[in-house]
């Protein structure tokens, strides 16, 4: 397994009786899958992600990336399980200034030491690599060009690119598509989950377009509320379901005053 989550609760306040981003979650994603979490915005698909990144530590529960508990190994250890995976937000941490080659040639940093890394800021150390990765996002003519030039789309497509020149064995993507028109949108997505199922990777890939992760994605994880409403082939979604995860609170009966959670969806379906 690539991840494995029991019980998992995360808090991003520091006393114990804040409210919970993710509450009593069970996950388990096998390595090369290929999911796609969706859900309300503020449901927690962010906070999930960054979980599985290693990037917030659960306060309950149990998680495992690659059969290892990293919170339990030492710093070291868990920096080598960091560097398996590549997490792409939805805003890309591009510095502004920077030029394009640079910024996708980030996405190997993991895998250099430091004098490799400052010595690719002077002089790029694989171009090539570079511009064949933005070709793919037909973005070749960017290569050279400054971060702070390309538009919000194009800055999204980098990042994209960025992922295909690392060693990542997992990725975890955080709306790649918000930015983009409907036709480029099919385009980007193509092109992750053709690297992914060519490299055997574990792609984990939050979207709010309902329509693409049902047709694209052999597995559909709803989130609400910080827990997982189904857990489903994408042949056992149905659209009461999907109206349901995204059912306004007001208009339907909670389970109780702490889930915000229709009383006619289960908290999980499993349908595999």
């Amino acid at each position: 397994m690539t991840f494995e989550l029991h019980g998992v609760s995360v808090r991003h306040t520091v006393s114990t009786s804040g409210p919970a981003a993710l509450r009593d979650l069970t996950l388990s994603v096998a390595q090369g899958e290929q999911l796609a979490l969706i859900g309300p915005s503020g449901a927690g698909k962010t906070t999930l992600l960054h979980t599985l990144a290693c990037a917030h530590r659960p306060d309950d529960g149990r998680f495992s990336l690659f059969g290892t508990d990293p919170w339990t190994a030492s710093d070291t250890r868990r920096q080598a399980l960091r560097s398996r995976l590549f997490l792409a937000p939805q805003t890309p941490p591009l510095p502004p200034r920077q030029r394009v080659v640079t910024a996708v040639l980030a996405g190997r940093l993991p895998q250099w030491s430091l004098w490799q890394a400052l010595a690719s800021l002077v002089k790029p150390a694989d171009p090539e690599a570079a511009y064949m990765a933005l070709a793919r996002f037909n973005l070749q003519d960017k290569l050279y060009a400054r971060v702070d030039r390309l538009s919000g789309g194009e800055r999204q497509r980098c990042s994209m690119a960025r992922l295909l020149v690392s060693h990542a064995e997992a990725f975890l993507v955080d709306e790649p598509l918000s930015a983009l028109d409907p036709a480029l949108a099919i385009q980007t997505l193509a092109v992750l989950q053709e690297e992914a199922a060519a490299r055997k990777a574990t792609l984990v890939c939050s979207l709010h377009q309902v329509d693409l992760a049902r047709a694209q994605f052999p597995r559909i994880v709803g989130v609400r509320a910080g827990r997982i409403v189904f857990d489903a082939a994408r042949e056992a979604v149905t659209d009461d379901m999907i109206t349901a995860l995204y059912q306004h609170v007001q208009h339907a009966p909670a389970v109780d005053d702490t889930l915000d959670i229709p009383a006619t969806t289960p908290l999980i379906t499993r349908c595999f």
